[in-house]
């Protein structure tokens, strides 16, 4: 199934709309489909799950602007070659939740601007690289008052001769005290594939918790030969670890028909490794 026949099954609602508020119908998670450029604000208080998908070969843009105590949560999926930038505002407690999957060759840059006080933000990409594809996602958070957090895993696979750069950081301004962000990033290489892995930290403000860690290896191959020892094909045992890998950032999203469309999709890219 694609995005589309998810749209006119009625799983999902496309939105063509600016504004998210009271008076949205949001029932339904919202699908933004290939957008070029689109500006959306979500109302004070309202809670909406929103879907940027990129079905086409694109360039575009999302900008999002969170108001006081707003939720949302996204899920981006990019399943052609796009080259897109996502910027959100963040204000005073306002919560922001994503999952992305970079499931070609494609360059995509998010910005979040935590520009209130007691913002939540959580981010869980994932990136598979085969064949010939180079996928790039590039991580920006910035905390620019104090009492907020930041929580960001990012998991990358490469085969065949492709290319996965991440390039994160986590700035923290002077006046954002009592900041905790961290930032996780792990990756697998097969063949000849290469993994570019960039993590940062610039911290101006000295009572924080911050960290971040990253690291580029191959698959577990004594896991791989205790599987085979019990009759699995080595195929097969490569692509349960993994479906293991990246299934921590895929199960993060909530939406049910969601995540099962993007299982599908990562279990076609197995095919490939």
């Amino acid at each position: 199934m694609t995005i589309e026949e998810l749209i006119l099954s009625g799983v999902v609602r496309e939105f063509k709309g600016a504004v998210v508020d009271s008076s949205t119908d949001t029932s339904l998670p919202l699908v933004l489909l290939n957008p070029k450029s689109r500006t959306i604000e979500v109302a004070p208080s309202v809670s909406v799950r929103l879907i940027v998908a990129c079905t086409q070969s694109s360039q575009g843009g999302v900008e999002l602007f969170l108001a006081e105590n707003s939720s949302v949560e996204m899920v981006n999926l990019y399943l052609a070659d796009s080259y897109v930038n996502v910027t959100v505002h963040q204000s005073l407690g306002s919560q922001c939740k994503t999952m992305t999957a970079l499931l070609s060759s494609t360059n995509v840059t998010y910005n979040y601007l935590l520009e209130g006080e007691y913002c939540s933000n959580a981010f869980d990409g994932l990136f598979m690289a085969m064949g010939s594809d180079h996928a790039t996602l590039n991580l920006t958070t910035r905390h620019l008052k104090a009492n907020c957090n930041s929580n960001s895993t990012v998991k990358g696979v490469s085969a065949g001769r492709a290319t996965g750069e991440f390039h994160g950081l986590v700035y923290v301004a002077p006046d954002a005290q009592h900041t905790d962000a961290q930032q996780q990033n792990r990756n697998i290489e097969f063949d000849d594939s290469h993994i570019v892995a960039l993590p940062q930290l610039e911290i101006y403000a000295d009572d924080v918790r911050c960290s971040h860690g990253s690291t580029v290896g191959y698959s577990d191959e004594q896991a791989i030969f205790y599987m085979r020892q019990r009759g699995l094909t080595e195929s097969y045992a490569r692509r349960l670890q993994i479906e293991g890998f990246v299934g921590e950032v895929v199960n993060r999203c909530n939406m049910e028909e969601i995540c099962c469309f993007v299982r599908d999709i990562v279990s076609q890219k197995m095919s490939e490794i």
